[in-house]
């Protein structure tokens, strides 16, 4: 394997290791905002029971970024809007990682329903936004079932799915398979070839930008072979510098998304095979991508915020990222106690070969791309009109 990496999930993968569930369950108030430097991590208030009336007296949760079709969002709030009777605020489906961050920092003194109260990001984002003051730790009472490399030691972030990318393909309008990285470049995907995001903000399309980097023989570290990709596939036509949806897939206008399997997958199903769909998981570099969540340092409902985080690492949370088509973080210990269903089981797809960066790694990446995409790719990706 070039550029030999450290396998962040291995555990995750292979189960290798299991981890029991945590009991930890002290009693403590809704704290004040807590710079990132000092504060301790903070723990559910004893049992469940009390930390859900804490939730239902501040009435409401402000989420971000949380697209229906994305890994099963949909399901996942209408779940937990339904099982605690809380309102769910959702801002910007479609925004990126970045802009997540920046939604904190413009709402800093905000108690209303512009405010984010949690945020779902990529990996390299977890770290910035400690660094940053812009969250507050508290541990889930699964903690122990998380595996240590992709959480914060202590609790301001923690990893909490994961998938790997590929190309999601519309066959109505692309005859043959890109089968790799390399395969778009061919004349035959001109006008095709579209990214999930935009690279100066979308930590997907930061992580596209680096796979294309390992499959054209560069680093994760240092994406220059993947910039250098980019700009040969705007040079030649063959990028379209629209940010690509299902819809737009549906419609021929991206038909070739790169995007995570899971976005794929799912958005293969709601079409019902008009048009038909195919995903493929390139086969000349394979690269995996956490998502972390993490509390506003300025939430204004913080017990609503721990709870949607207890949520969504229990057990009936995780499920519902498998049924998504994504791997959950505490898969390991879902399989060695046997709870997963082998419905959800069949519909992961093989990711053998995946590679996990490291934090340190992505963040090194990040900075190169997003300084760098304009100079070196000149390709303004917006949203469609």
């Amino acid at each position: 394997m070039k550029h030999k990496q450290r396998t962040v999930l291995k555990s995750v993968l292979f189960g290798l290791v299991i981890f029991a569930l945590s009991g930890c369950t002290a009693a403590v108030p809704a704290a004040a905002p807590a710079e990132a430097t000092d504060a301790p991590a903070a723990e559910a208030p004893a049992g469940l029971e009390e930390l859900v009336a804490a939730a239902q007296a501040e009435g409401e949760l402000t989420v971000i970024a949380l697209p229906h079709d994305w890994c099963n969002y949909g399901e996942v709030i209408e779940t937990f809007k339904s099982k605690y009777g809380l309102t769910v605020n959702e801002l910007n489906p479609d925004a990126g990682s970045g802009d997540e961050l920046e939604a904190i920092k413009a709402n800093k003194d905000n108690k209303g329903p512009q405010a984010p109260d949690v945020i779902d990001v990529g990996f390299a984002f977890g770290k910035q936004a400690k660094d940053e003051g812009l969250i507050q730790p508290y541990k889930v009472s699964t903690w122990e079932t998380i595996p240590d490399d992709v959480k914060d030691p202590d609790g301001y972030w923690y990893g909490d799915y994961y998938g790997v990318m590929s190309f999601m393909i519309n066959k109505d309008v692309v005859a043959n398979n890109p089968q790799s990285w390399a395969d778009l470049l061919k004349e035959e995907y001109r006008s095709q070839v579209a990214l999930s995001g935009d690279p100066r903000t979308s930590n997907q399309a930061i992580l596209a930008v680096q796979n294309a980097s390992l499959a054209a023989g560069g680093s994760l570290e240092d994406p220059a072979a993947g910039l250098s990709f980019f700009a040969e596939l705007n040079a030649k036509g063959n990028l379209v510098p629209t940010i690509a949806n299902n819809a737009l897939v549906a419609r021929g206008e991206t038909p070739v998304r790169i995007t995570w399997d899971y976005n794929a997958l799912a958005g293969a199903d709601s079409f019902e095979g008009n048009p038909p769909v195919e995903v493929v998981v390139p086969s000349d570099a394979r690269l995996a991508g956490v998502y972390l969540q993490a509390i506003s340092a300025y939430a204004p409902h913080p017990n609503a915020a721990k709870l949607w985080m207890e949520y969504l690492y229990s057990d009936e949370g995780q499920l519902l990222w498998m049924k998504g088509y994504c791997h959950p973080i505490r898969e390991a210990d879902l399989r060695a106690r046997g709870v997963v269903p082998e419905e959800l089981l069949n519909k992961l797809p093989d990711v053998s070969g995946a590679i996990f960066p490291t934090n340190e790694q992505l963040v090194a990446g990040k900075e190169i791309i997003v300084a760098n995409w304009d100079s070196v790719v000149g390709a303004n990706i917006q949203a469609a009109e």
